[in-house]
């Protein structure tokens, strides 16, 4: 455990990275570059940061990048990146979803790494054209679900693959916030307007923006696969043509059940992610907004309070911890595991090796898996909840 981080950056040095999108005025982009120095893997040395050459090269000098480094397009990035005897080992990609898969397959081909932001792209064919992209190149692909970097999601997955919890029999996830519940993407609002557009967001509104997060985060702790689902997506606001409200039944291969719910138009929520698994042995509970605490209900015993870093924590959750016991990490920190675990498996592959034994990250294959949930919880909603084989 150590404050300073979990950097093994003196072994081969700092892995050069590039960025596309994420310019000025972009969330996202500024959560990847603060999750990249955490650990110290990682130095950001050029970009294609914004469609505007304008905002681009504002964006590269506020960055301190060298200005023969910022790009006017992806496309001319790969290229010139490729050639250089210093060029980039791996980009992050942090655009809307409708540009993940042009710039995911441009650096793929490129040889270059590929760390990309959630969900995916924007549909199941895409998505499976990304996909062959990965394993025809070789290269690292981790995509950033970043709730799976928490140490107590670690644990929960730790505790359910030792058995700790018997036969898992009910799954129950949500994630609820309230940011859309009045018409935010009239209001200026870049976050809100490309979401509720299916041009630049997909087929999911909240589907796409959170319920893929609810769904692999599921997907991650239990390690059950859907058989099928039964879904129901509205859109409450006036004039959307996209969901922000979802809730799905969900029936997995091996007889367990679950339900998911997830909602951008529920007052009073924040960013209420939560995780619930219960099995014949007993019973965990984890909440996002207080991420260092997981509630663990052994059949017949007292409820148990597990806290990061503290007894009973385990060893996937202490990998992933950095501060002692009573000092909160949270949403950057879970970032930051990702883009530590990634720089793990792209340090591996310089020597044309398997990353390191417990190194986890979300890939190629769990984004294909959250499109197929998309696509069938579309299909399912439109004929009025009929259920759906993923």
């Amino acid at each position: 455990m150590a404050i300073e981080g979990r950097s093994d950056a003196s072994s081969g040095g700092r892995i050069r990275l590039g960025m596309v999108g994420g310019g000025e005025g972009a969330f996202i982009g500024a959560v990847h570059r603060i999750a990249a120095r955490i650990d110290g893997h990682y130095d950001l040395v050029a970009g294609a940061l914004s469609g505007s050459a304008d905002r681009a090269r504002r964006s590269g000098e506020a960055l301190g990048l060298a200005p023969d480094r910022v790009y006017d397009s992806y496309e001319a990035m790969a290229k010139a990146e490729a050639a250089r005897p210093d060029g980039i080992e791996a980009v992050a990609i942090v655009t809307p979803n409708h540009v993940h898969a042009g710039p995911t397959i441009a650096f793929l081909e490129a040889g270059i790494h590929v760390i990309c932001d959630k969900p995916l792209t924007v549909s199941l064919a895409e998505a499976k054209r990304m996909q062959a992209a990965v394993e025809k190149a070789g290269r690292v692909f981790a995509l950033t679900h970043n709730y799976t970097g928490y140490p107590l999601v670690r644990r929960m997955r730790e505790m359910v693959a030792a058995g700790d919890l018997g036969t898992l029999r009910l799954v129950q996830v949500e994630y609820a916030q309230d940011w859309l519940t009045g018409p935010t993407e009239t209001t200026g609002n870049k976050q809100a307007e490309w979401r509720v557009d299916p041009a630049r967001s997909g087929a999911g509104g909240a589907l796409g923006d959170i319920g893929t997060h609810a769904f692999n985060l599921a997907d991650f702790v239990t390690g059950l696969d859907v058989a099928e689902l039964s879904a129901d997506l509205t859109a409450f606001g006036a004039g959307r043509v996209l969901d922000d409200n979802v809730q799905v039944s969900l029936r997995y291969a091996g007889g367990a059940r679950g339900a998911l719910w997830a909602s951008q138009v529920a007052p009073g929520n924040e960013n209420g992610l939560m995780l619930r698994v219960y099995g014949t042995k007993g019973g965990l509970k984890w909440r996002q907004e207080n991420p260092n605490e997981l509630f663990w209900a052994p059949l017949g015993e007292p409820t148990q309070i597990l806290t990061r870093g503290g007894p009973g924590s385990g060893d996937a959750a202490a990998r992933m911890t950095r501060v002692p016991p009573g000092h909160p990490e949270g949403y950057l920190e879970g970032f930051a595991n990702i883009y530590s675990e990634a720089a793990a498996a792209i340090r591996a592959a310089r020597d044309g090796k398997a990353p390191p034994a417990g190194v986890t990250f979300p890939t190629i294959a769990d984004g294909v898996k959250g499109l197929a949930f998309i696509e069938a919880a579309v299909k399912s909603s439109k004929a009025n909840g009929q259920w759906v084989t993923l």
